[in-house]
Formats: structure tokens, sequence, C-alpha cells
């Protein structure tokens, strides 16, 4: 028989945590920017997903997820499109 406790547990597992998160309950446009849209606009929607993420109870699996699979846009875990960027091409620290 196999050892069950060695299987993997089930997809739905992996995915769960985005059912709590607080974006589900907010516009997902203010998560995602239109083509084309830059400066203060930008800013002030890329700060409004910011502040919804601040009170999210899965920011941390959200912001693990962006930064593991390098979502390539929109705000995910309290992170822009550049925020992200600038984490994954920050050189890495050598240990002391």
């Amino acid at each position: 028989m196999a050892e069950l406790s060695r299987l993997p547990g089930p997809v739905m597992d992996l995915w769960e945590w985005q059912y709590q998160g607080k974006c589900r309950e907010a516009d997902p446009n203010l998560f995602f920017h239109p083509e084309g849209e830059r400066g203060g606009t930008r800013r002030r929607r890329d700060e409004a997903a910011k502040a919804i993420c601040a009170t999210c109870p899965v920011i941390e699996q959200c912001r693990s997820h962006a930064l593991r699979v390098r979502e390539p846009y929109g705000v995910w875990g309290g992170l822009s499109e550049d925020d992200r960027q600038a984490i994954l091409t920050r050189p890495a620290r050598r240990a002391s």
C-alpha cells in the first residue's frame, strides 16, 4: 500500500489563500493598469491597490507567489510591477 502521507495534497491547497484576498472585494481594474497609463494616474492607482493589499490577511502568500512566478503585470502582495522588478534584479547579498 502507498504511504499516503508522502503523496502531495490536493492542488486546491496550493491556491486556497487566494479566496481570502482583499482584492476579491475590489474592482480588478484597480490592480492592473490600462494600456498606456503613466505618471500620476498610474501612481495613484497603484497606491490605491497597495492600500487594499496593506489590509489583506494573505499579503505574504500573495507577494511570495508573485515573486516566485515573476508575475509580469499588476499589483500583487502590495508590490507593483516596478517594485517586483527592482527586487528581482537586486544583486544577491553575500553572507558575511
